[in-house]
């Protein structure tokens, strides 16, 4: 069973390790712009670094669902490694909104893309789960003897 979760679970430390990172980097620039808890006001760079802070861990938990959900139906090596891409790009994403509000924008595109690829594999991952446990009907079976079919039909012309 490990075997079968090995590789999300790594990204889920990573993910979080990531998360503590980024609130590391708000303590250091509270520190740095004279900013005291708990008030969330002050110097634009330090306004950009909590904002980013706190928009990634508002996304952690519907990242760290969907990428489980995603690992345990559909496969956890693409899971996986969709997970790392989104994990890079939040990192970007940090690095870039703490530099200017616009450089935030291409890395929050790029990782929500990632999480869109996430959903549409869990939902594919659970849908075909419910066909063969509900109604018996296997859909990769399915679509490999339709796309065997199309294909000795495309070979005759």
């Amino acid at each position: 069973m490990l075997d079968q979760v090995v590789l999300i679970a790594g990204v889920t430390v990573l993910g979080v390790l990531e998360q503590a990172y980024f609130s590391l980097q708000v303590i250091y620039a509270r520190r740095k712009y004279s900013v005291s808890p708990p008030s969330t006001s002050g110097p634009p760079e330090f306004e950009r670094v909590f904002r980013a802070q706190a928009n990634c861990s508002e996304y952690f938990p519907i990242f760290i669902i969907i990428l489980w959900v995603s690992g345990l139906f559909f496969s956890q090596g693409l899971s996986a490694l969709c997970g790392l891409l989104y994990l890079y790009g939040r990192y970007q994403y940090f690095r870039g909104y703490a530099k200017s509000a616009h450089g935030r924008l291409a890395p929050l595109y790029f990782s929500a893309k990632v999480l869109w690829v996430l959903i549409g594999f869990s939902t594919l991952g659970i849908l075909g789960f419910m066909c063969r446990f509900y109604l018996d009907l296997d859909l990769k079976q399915l679509a490999s003897s339709v796309l065997d079919l199309t294909e000795e039909e495309g070979g005759g012309l």
